[in-house]
């Protein structure tokens, strides 16, 4: 058998965390580690986030590189990392690609339409979207498929997966034919809470597994993507259009968008990894 990579670290740190934790009640030792693993769930996408946060103020006008290109250069070293690391499987890889090649194709489109820009030069992007952008969608891919694995995941009564793909389908082609014809997100928003309303997600902190509605998940997973936009605008990394000079919060009418688009993620996820149901121990 193959000696992980990183067992010399993880192990002692693993012990650390275990002997530390049992120090303190079981609520706060259960709150603590659901942090850590969170944490560990959205690490490709915290360091994307933190490279963005660096980078914006630092990066010089003169710089040889541009920083849109360097942030793909870091996204492609991350994610080789965490696959030599074997911290993120090939299947997880598979989802990331999947989901890097759809939000690319969706930012290509809204540039396109004017509905926010990328002010900076770069000399890897396709039609004015640097590729650095695609692993941004990735993240989210990463973030959901981590954490059923890390938190694993379980769903009750979880939609017929014909239901799921027909409405993510639905979703991608609204986010495209609303410049065109009328916007039917509302209607989008019905459809997947009729869909989902019965669906309890199943997660294990410790030893025992905690319910969470699928909805309300999905909601404050659309929340903190919604905060990762504001760092994104205020660092100018893109911009909303006329939105000008002064920076101002992403509306929260975007939130809505973010939750149809995890509806997306989530389904390109469960074409890797299948949503087991609470009793399913395959």
């Amino acid at each position: 058998m193959t000696t992980h990579p990183l067992a010399p670290f993880l192990q002692p740190a693993r012990r650390w965390i275990r002997s530390t934790l049992r120090r303190l009640p079981e609520p706060r030792a259960e709150f603590v580690l659901f942090g850590l693993k969170m944490a560990w769930s959205c690490l490709f996408g915290a360091a994307m986030l933190f490279l963005i946060i660096v980078t914006a103020p630092l990066w010089p006008d003169n710089a040889p590189v541009h920083r849109y290109d360097f942030l793909l250069l870091c996204a492609v070293l991350i994610q080789a990392a965490l696959l030599w690391t074997r911290l993120e499987t090939i299947d997880e890889v598979k989802v990331i690609f999947l989901y890097h090649v759809t939000g690319t194709v969706m930012e290509i489109f809204k540039t396109h339409m004017g509905s926010w820009t990328y002010p900076e030069d770069a000399i890897f992007r396709i039609a004015g979207v640097p590729l650095f952008t695609g692993f941004m969608y990735g993240s989210v891919g990463s973030f959901i498929a981590r954490a059923i694995r890390v938190f694993d995941m379980r769903f009750s009564h979880y939609p017929k997966a014909w239901m799921t793909w027909l409405l993510a389908v639905v979703i991608y082609v609204n986010f495209f034919s609303h410049h065109y014809v009328y916007d039917i997100r509302y209607l989008l928003f019905v459809v997947t809470a009729a869909m989902f309303l019965r669906c309890f997600v199943f997660f294990r902190i410790d030893q025992r597994f905690h319910t969470m509605p699928f909805l309300l998940a999905g909601t404050l997973t659309a929340f903190f993507l919604w905060l990762a936009e504001n760092i994104g605008t205020f660092t100018r990394t893109w911009q909303y259009y006329g939105a000008g000079d002064a920076w101002k919060p992403v509306s929260l009418h975007k939130m809505g968008s973010w939750g149809l688009l995890l509806i997306i993620s989530f389904v390109t996820v469960s074409l890797v990894f299948r949503p087991k149901a609470p009793d399913d121990n395959a």
